[in-house]
């Protein structure tokens, strides 16, 4: 499989394909990193990072707006997930880090209609209890971003996220999230329950 080189950005969050995500860019190596992707018309990779562990799968960033510019060289942009890829070696020749890096594609296995309905009906209890209203429509032709769409719009740990990025189906991402989804809604319909009392 042919690997590409790409700049890194170590964040403590998982970018998930789809997935919008805001920066407010302020340090100097960033800003600079930023700078040549959108002269170059290049992506970036957001790798989810603790401390000195940085996980080996992570997802290309597509710069689509840039919000704001400050004189001082800081900016906020906007950006969205594109490709998860895995980290095959680390390159430290520029001020930021760059890796080498293989894209990993789905292997060809569609989900079910009912699967699909089951998750969005999940996900819509689940967003209900915890932002009070009802989420906007999922697209069931989503393909196989509709697991990630539903993960991106949940406060959902890294470890599920990171898990969900790393699977190589839709129809095992969507297992996972059921799973997730049935387990976590009693916690948090508890949660509110208690938060409604007090």
């Amino acid at each position: 499989m042919k690997s590409e080189r790409i700049p890194l950005f170590p964040l403590e969050l998982v970018l998930l394909p789809g997935m919008t995500l805001p920066l407010h860019i302020f340090e100097p190596r960033y800003q600079l990193m930023v700078s040549r992707c959108l002269e170059k018309h290049l992506v970036f990779g957001v790798v989810l990072s603790r401390g000195e562990h940085m996980t080996a799968v992570g997802c290309t960033a597509e710069i689509v707006k840039i919000v704001r510019t400050y004189e001082d060289g800081r900016s906020d942009i906007l950006t969205v997930g594109r490709s998860p890829f895995r980290l095959l070696e680390l390159h430290k020749d520029e001020p930021y880090l760059r890796g080498e890096v293989e894209y990993l594609e789905d292997s060809v296995q569609t989900a079910t209609p009912s699967t699909n309905q089951e998750l969005v009906d999940l996900y819509n209890k689940c967003h209900c209890i915890l932002y009070g209203h009802s989420p906007a429509a999922i697209d069931f032709d989503a393909g196989d971003l509709l697991s990630y769409r539903i993960a991106s719009n949940l406060p959902l740990d890294f470890e599920t996220k990171q898990e969900l990025l790393e699977l190589r189906a839709e129809t095992e991402r969507q297992e996972c999230l059921l799973q997730r989804l049935t387990d976590w809604l009693p916690q948090i319909v508890r949660t509110e329950h208690v938060r409604a009392k007090a």
